[in-house]
Formats: C-alpha cells, sequence, structure tokens
C-alpha cells in the first residue's frame, strides 16, 4: 500500500481541545492551511470518551475556541453551581468541537480532517479502518497536542488487580448499572471521584451507601473566584488576594493556609493535610455535599480488589460481591520531560503558564502565527510541567508572572490577549471603575514584585528541604 501525498502548511496532531484551541488562532492570523488527524472519530479528544455525567470545573466562557463561544453566558439558578456560570456538560461539548470542525474550519477550505486515523511519526499517518495511508508534506511545522496527553479511567484499565467475580467498573458505567448494589467503593482522589460522589448522592444515594477511598488528599480551587463577565471583578479580587498570600508567605504550608482562610482554595476534609494539588475548581456547594460522606478510607493506593477484601498500601477493608468498585483512578496528565515548545518543523504544545488551559493553548497559536522566529517565541513561553503537588502551583504561578510582561510587551499579542474571550481577565477593562476592581488593582501593584521574589524562596528552600 503506497502513500497518498498531501500538502499543507501545518499538520496539527490531535483534534482535541488543545489542537483545535491552536488551531483556530493559527487560523485566525495566517493564511495557513492545517491538516489535523486524529485516532478518535471526531473532534473533542478526551470529551469523546468522557463519563456522561462530567461537566467543566471552570465556566463555558473560558473553554473551547477563541472564535467561537461556548454556551449563553447565562448563571445557573439551581444545583450544586447556582449562582455561577453555566458550566458545559460531556454532549454539549462534543456538539461545540463538532460545531466548530464542521460548520467553521472547513468550510473555508483552508483545513482538512481526517479523524479514525493514527499518526506514525516521520509525518506520516494511516487509517485505524481501511487501507488508506497518507504522506504529507508538511512546509511549515508538525504540531503535537500528545506529548502530555493523559489518560482517563474511561479508556484505561485500573492500575490496581481485580480478582474473577468482583464488579468494578469506570465512572462512566455506574449510569448504566442493571441493578442497585449495596454498597458504592469509589476508588481515586481527582475530579473524576469527586464528580462521581457527587452525582451518586445527586442521584438519591445514601452517603451511608459511599465508601470513598482517597490516596491522597486535594487542595480545590474555589469557583467562586473563577467566574466570568458579570462576576470578573470577583475573580480580579481573588487574583490580589492570591499575589498577597504569595508576597508575605513564609513557607508553602503557609501560604496554603492563607489562601483557604480567604477560602480562595478548598478541601474537603480539614482535618488532613492535603498534598495533592492539580488546579481543578469546584463550588462550595459540592463541597457541602462532599462533606456528607463518612466513610473514607486513607490506606493508600488500592492494589488488588478480592471478593471479600480490598488490599491497600498500608491495610485491608472488607468488602463484597453486592458492592460496585467504581474506578476513578488514572495516571491523569502526563509528566514527560520538558522540551522546546517550538523547534524547527515542530511545534510541541505543553503548558508555561497557570490557569485556563484553552486560552494558553490558543495563545500559543497566536505567538506561532505573529511572531517572526522560534528563539523569540521560546523566550516568551518555556514549558512547565503540569501541576499535580502543592508545590507545582507556586512554580506554575511564577512562571506566569516572571513572563506575562514579557508577552505583553508584543502589541501584536497583547492586542490580541485583549478582550479575548478565553482569557480570563481579558474583558477586566470593562470594569476598570468599579471600586472592587480599583482596590484590587492596587492591591496587585504592591504586592506582584514581593510574591515573584518570594515565591522563588519558597521554592528553593523547599527543594533543599526535599534533598535533606
Amino acid at each position: 500500500m503506497s502513500d497518498e501525498t498531501l500538502e499543507a502548511d501545518y499538520l496539527v496532531v490531535g483534534a482535541g481541545a488543545a489542537g483545535m484551541a491552536f488551531a483556530d488562532a493559527l487560523l485566525t492570523h495566517s493564511d495557513a492551511t492545517v491538516i489535523i488527524v486524529d485516532r478518535r472519530h471526531a473532534p473533542g479528544g478526551h470529551w469523546i470518551d468522557a463519563y456522561p455525567y462530567v461537566r467543566l470545573h471552570q465556566p463555558s466562557a473560558f473553554y473551547g475556541v477563541s472564535s467561537v463561544p461556548l454556551g449563553r453566558d447565562v448563571v445557573d439558578t439551581a444545583g450544586a453551581n447556582a449562582g455561577y456560570y453555566e458550566l458545559a456538560g460531556a454532549d454539549e461539548i462534543r456538539a461545540y468541537f463538532a460545531h466548530v470542525m464542521h460548520d467553521h474550519f472547513l468550510p473555508g477550505g483552508r483545513v482538512r480532517y481526517f479523524p479514525c486515523t493514527e499518526y506514525l511519526g516521520d509525518d506520516r499517518f494511516v487509517s485505524r479502518f481501511a487501507q488508506g495511508a497518507w504522506k504529507v508534506r508538511v512546509r511549515r511545522k508538525v504540531v503535537d497536542t500528545t506529548w502530555l496527553e493523559g489518560t482517563v479511567p474511561a479508556t484505561s484499565p485500573p492500575p490496581f488487580e481485580v480478582a474473577d467475580g468482583v464488579c468494578c467498573v469506570p465512572a462512566g458505567d455506574i449510569a448504566r448499572i442493571a441493578r442497585r448494589p449495596e454498597r458504592f467503593v469509589v476508588i481515586g482522589a481527582g475530579k473524576t471521584a469527586l464528580d462521581t460522589c457527587v452525582w451518586l448522592l445527586d442521584q438519591n444515594v445514601s452517603a451511608a451507601s459511599i465508601r470513598w477511598i482517597k490516596p491522597r488528599e486535594a487542595w480545590w480551587m474555589n469557583r467562586r473566584f473563577q467566574q466570568p463577565l458579570a462576576q470578573l471583578p470577583g475573580s480580579y479580587r481573588g487574583m490580589a488576594i492570591q499575589l498577597e498570600a504569595m508576597a508575605q508567605a513564609t513557607s508553602i504550608d503557609d501560604l496554603f493556609a492563607r489562601l483557604e482562610a480567604e477560602e480562595v482554595f478548598l478541601r474537603v476534609d480539614c482535618d488532613v493535610a492535603p498534598s495533592m494539588f492539580r488546579g481543578a475548581v469546584i463550588s462550595e456547594g459540592e463541597l457541602e455535599r462532599l462533606r456528607e460522606i463518612q466513610d473514607v478510607v486513607r490506606l493508600g493506593h488500592v492494589r488488588r480488589i478480592e471478593r471479600d477484601e480490598i488490599v491497600l498500601d498500608e491495610g485491608r477493608i472488607p468488602t463484597s460481591e453486592a458492592s460496585v468498585h467504581i474506578h476513578c483512578s488514572a495516571r491523569g496528565l502526563a509528566r514527560r520531560p520538558l522540551r522546546p515548545i517550538f523547534e524547527a518543523g515542530r511545534v510541541t504544545v505543553q503548558p508555561f503558564l497557570w490557569g485556563f488551559v484553552c486560552y494558553q493553548f490558543a495563545l500559543l497559536g497566536a505567538i506561532e502565527a505573529l511572531l517572526p522566529n522560534d528563539e523569540d517565541k521560546n523566550r516568551l513561553c518555556p514549558p512547565i510541567s503540569y501541576w499535580d503537588e502543592n508545590a507545582d502551583y507556586l512554580s506554575a504561578f511564577l512562571a506566569t508572572l516572571a513572563h506575562e510582561r514579557a508577552r505583553m510587551a508584543w502589541p501584536a499579542l497583547a492586542g490580541w490577549a485583549k478582550d479575548n474571550r478565553l482569557n480570563p481577565f481579558g474583558g477586566i477593562g470593562h470594569y476598570r471603575d468599579a471600586p472592587d476592581v480599583i482596590d484590587a488593582r492596587e492591591r496587585i501593584k504592591r504586592s506582584a514584585a514581593t510574591a515573584v521574589g518570594n515565591l522563588a524562596q519558597l521554592l528553593k528552600t523547599n527543594a533543599h528541604e526535599a534533598k535533606n
């Protein structure tokens, strides 16, 4: 089977949120032609595999691609998110990315899309189902969005052994179970586990019927400080609170304590010190629901589930064949070695600042289109690892502060970021005269420089203590 030869300026590997946001900005700010390949049957990345009750943990207004709004910009009036801007669910997000691809990308004639294909490297990809094989003559760059691709419970086996006869299902499958179990055993400490617990409670499952196995306790960000539009001044105040705490903190633990006292950070169990921080966002309503669950197991990771007991790192607990065990544990986002984002013939999509992922991936597309050379691009966007532990919050935030001024010194980028719908603070200029915004702006000015220096010192101290 010989390769069919194609030609394009860019070959984008992955049609998930990162690839779509990057391609959208690139198409908006250049005359580039783009080929997008993806192993899944439709655009949307991990959302194609997501459990049915998943929702964004950030407002819809901050998600997707720059040029196409997601949602209706309305405030929820019921449920755990009441009072805050809407959160799109899996069906809405999948429909949104299909709409972007088929109604915005493809009609212009500059994009070709190949679903159900596997990228092989060396500018080649093949069909997963048919005999098709293609070689692309890439005039500019291959854009790899898979370098840090993570795993989700829906598409990865549980990271523990399961004996025959044990009912163990991924999070999505509990919406389809045929019989009511005696007990639900939720395994995992991240957002999937949180969503699963909240969903079960919303289905009127008694909290006493839920056992939650948590290898680690997590910090969560308060959605109150992650709001767009009319509630943006409150989010801006949250930024001022964070910078003041960063300027004043005497240790990493002290920083988190200050932010918890201001309710910027939340934890489910106030008696357990969190060691995990992945930047996920919850509401105070969700927090109160989660605190209803009292049967919480903290014996490390699950190693094996037998018919009558669960074996963990630090002990064993009983279970039964009448229980359904819900696998909410997966590796999550990858933490591979970092490499320059912009190289000759290649863009390796990686995070480079703290915050909303779609904004920064769209920003990478704008930078690729608007800046003249890779040296300048990399100077503005040195990559960072995805956050997982408490100290990662400091290093990610420090990277944001250290390079934001340099990025905004480029007029084209500053103009792009201003009022960009994905930029969490892009529209703050509309509220410049609001008293809360004036106060927050002054607090930020007083604290920002000191925060940069103190964050660097706290990280240095933490690294020294870890070595010893």
